[in-house]
């Protein structure tokens, strides 16, 4: 039997499928929305895994190649590992749901998103949240949801539920929002420099939309007839929390007062072996001395909290609003185009810049269509940054969200292509990990494209804002370390410009924070970006005039689209010959843009000077250099410009009157001649008479007499022949 609820969202239906497809899964939803179709799946396992003291979520977002009538390219056709979107999709799903898991339940738990059609409007990411929460809440699974999803937009300062992907080109605002009917759980998006008070503006906007979509999440329950089983946490052994409590607590609260992260893990692991040695050994030991791991984070956690809420004091000694110390040091590296060390209190991050050309330009494959990226950020957090051993497989889910993150916060300050035609990579190794080091990697990540002389519109930095939060009592820290991010409530980053925010991410820990906490993170993440934007400043205040010696010199310019051609030559033989004489790059975009790259920049303004003759339109009056390549016997062919011939007339060749061309000129020869008339078809005569008259008079000498005059026979031949200025 299927099921179907609907509602009407920006003029288009919003629909919830179930009991149709999929029903072998625990929950299964449909979610259509134009002609965008998401199929979402929820399984969990029968029985709890053991020996975990976290919730194994494994969250899947793919794109079939078919939802957009494409075959997928390579020489495997079919789908391969997942794409950045795919891996930025799945995080998306994870994280508004994570929290909404009871405590204690350790059973393996599977969604499956998978994208079925595309309409090439509808962007299915937000689809996928919604189909992952109503699979979960029809299913017997103990979700405490459902949340609702929408991405909010700006354009010309009114707010848009769901922009399609044309209206988002022109918005200055781009925020997926979701959360459940009381509170919002997950933010995430991008903006040009919106203030703060736009940005909530739009979360309660989003907040206030989403809440239709929870009511057709229940609706579809209700018709379904779900009845959730409860669940029981497994029981806690008292005796067990007062031993270790006993033994412990008083050390812990005294571990908050050490301020050096690594001395700080030394004492705590000592301090743990101490607690795990308090039970006895035998057939039970693993999964009591699992137990006592988690009674004494939860000591942790309690103490760091009190000493937060009680007294106002972090860890490490600061207050609720201080920022940790900060170093910004540019130029670090030799070689490359521009790097930059940021050291904000135990996290440092290492921000190199890279320029190319279009060559490097990435190319992109997605639902949406083909398309090109000219910026690229990469994150990497090796172990050692947090003092482990770990197997370095590539970027993880992680790597690429931060990465992700801080490439939008920069991407709204990078120059036009027209300004700056380079492909720009910046790469941000984590030297060393204490909380925040994706917006460490905002810090410099601007800092190194200052370095590299990038001209970009403004500096950008970024903080990451926590919270502690126990009934109506909340406190929100600023520039949260890793201790306050893995204890506390909420991991709030915002980055941005002196003017406004240009990336935004929050994730939570609870069931959800109300709009008077969000407008203080907002409030005091900015009274921090400025803090931290008055350090950058003082290291590199604008970005540098000139381009490392290592970085390629383009030099763009525009020449008419008929020309193009000419330029490139039959089979390329032309661009092929330019580039083979000054060992240049060459690009020339459909619109007549030419980008000439090179290290070397005289070698650029020698490929310039090529290309420029080719494409030059011959002016009369003007004087060229010219070569001989063919003689008649009524004159003489000489190319002035690259392909362009004109017609030195037997009369207009020398000052006195000559019989035949030979007796001056021959083929290969250089000669210096003016262009004296271009007619309507093209074709161009010359003469080298005028000039040699011209340095006579200047030389004082007296006039010699002109030539014959041109026999008709000849005009006849010429005006007969291949026509000059198109050889």
């Amino acid at each position: 039997m299927m099921y179907r609820t609907e509602i009407s969202l920006e003029g288009r239906t919003l629909s919830l499928e179930a009991g149709r497809v999929a029903r072998a899964a625990d929950g299964a939803a449909w979610v259509r929305y134009g002609d965008t179709v998401v199929l979402v799946t929820a399984v969990a396992s029968k029985q709890p895994r053991e020996g975990v003291d976290f919730f194994p979520l494994t969250v899947d977002y793919q794109e079939r190649a078919y939802a957009a009538g494409k075959i997928p390219g390579g020489f495997f056709k079919r789908e391969g590992r997942p794409h950045e979107k795919e891996t930025l999709t799945s995080r998306l799903i994870d994280r508004p749901i994570r929290p909404l898991f009871p405590k204690g339940y350790h059973q393996d738990v599977q969604i499956i998103a998978t994208v079925l059609s595309a309409d090439q409007e509808n962007d299915p990411d937000v689809l996928a949240v919604i189909g992952a929460s109503a699979a979960l809440s029809i299913s017997p699974i103990p979700f405490q949801g459902p949340i609702g999803c929408v991405r909010i937009g700006r354009l010309e300062g009114k707010l848009v539920v769901n922009p399609t992907y044309a209206q988002l080109d022109a918005s200055d605002l781009d925020v997926v929002l979701a959360g459940t009917a009381p509170a919002v759980v997950m933010v995430e998006g991008g903006a040009r420099e919106v203030p703060e008070e736009a940005m909530l503006e739009a979360l309660q906007h989003g907040h206030r939309t989403l809440q239709a979509i929870i009511q057709m999440q229940h609706d579809l329950a209700r018709q379904m007839g779900v009845q959730k089983p409860a669940f029981v946490p497994p029981p806690v052994d008292a005796a067990l929390v007062a031993r270790v409590e006993e033994h412990c607590r008083s050390r812990i609260r005294e571990l908050a007062f050490v301020p050096e992260k690594e001395e700080q893990k030394a004492r705590r692991k000592v301090l743990l072996e101490e607690a795990l040695a308090l039970v006895a050994q035998g057939p039970e030991a693993g999964r009591i001395q699992l137990q006592v791991t988690e009674i004494f984070e939860e000591l942790e956690k309690q103490e760091m909290r009190r000493l937060i809420l009680s007294q106002g004091r972090r860890a490490d000694g600061r207050t609720t609003t201080q920022v940790r110390p900060i170093t910004c040091e540019i130029g670090v590296l030799p070689r490359t185009h521009g790097s930059a060390l940021f050291t904000r209190g135990q996290t440092q991050a290492l921000a190199t810049t890279t320029l190319g050309t279009s060559e490097d330009e990435q190319r992109m494959d997605d639902l949406e269509g083909e398309s090109f990226k000219r910026f690229m950020l990469h994150y990497n957090f090796p172990p050692f940054s947090v003092g482990e051993v770990k197997f370095m497989r590539g970027a993880s889910r992680r790597d690429i969200g931060h990465g992700a993150l801080a490439e939008r916060a920069i991407q709204t300050v990078l120059p036009g292509k027209e300004e700056f035609p380079y492909t720009v990579r910046i790469v941000s190794d984590i030297l060393e990990s204490n909380g925040s080091s994706s917006m460490a990697t905002v810090c410099g990540a601007s800092l190194s494209l200052m370095d590299a002389g990038v001209p970009v519109k403004a500096a950008v930095a970024g903080v990451a804002m926590g919270l502690v939060k126990e009934g109506e009592t909340a406190v929100v820290l600023t520039d949260i370390q890793g201790l306050e991010d893995h204890l506390g409530d909420m991991d709030f980053k915002v980055a941005g410009t002196r003017k406004g925010v240009t990336s935004i991410q929050m994730d939570i820990k609870i069931q959800g924070i109300t709009d008077a906490i969000m407008r203080q993170a907002l409030t005091q993440a900015r009274a921090a970006r400025m803090e931290v934007l008055d350090s950058m400043d003082r290291a590199i205040a604008k970005p540098r005039q000139a381009l490392s010696p290592y970085a390629p010199r383009i030099i763009s310019f525009k020449i008419p689209v008929d020309k193009i051609r000419e330029v490139i030559g039959p089979g390329g033989k032309v661009i092929r010959a330019i580039v083979d004489q000054t060992g240049v790059k060459i690009d020339i975009e459909d619109d007549g843009t030419v980008a000439i790259a090179s290290v070397d920049e005289s070698a650029a303004q020698k490929a310039m000077e090529i290309i420029g003759k080719i494409v030059e339109v011959p002016e009369v009056g003007k004087v060229y250099l010219g070569k001989v390549v063919k003689i008649t016997d009524f004159g003489a062919f000489v190319e002035i410009l690259p392909g362009t011939d004109g017609l030195l007339h037997i009369s207009q060749i020398s000052q006195e009157r000559i019989k035949r061309v030979e007796d001056v000129l021959k083929e290969g020869d250089e000669v210096t001649v003016k262009v004296i008339e271009v007619d309507k078809s093209g074709k161009i005569r010359l003469s080298r008479r005028e000039l040699l008259k011209d340095a006579a008079e200047k030389a004082g000498g007296p006039p010699v007499a002109s030539g014959g005059s041109e026999p008709a026979e000849s005009e006849g031949r010429h005006r007969g022949g291949k026509k000059p200025s198109a050889r």
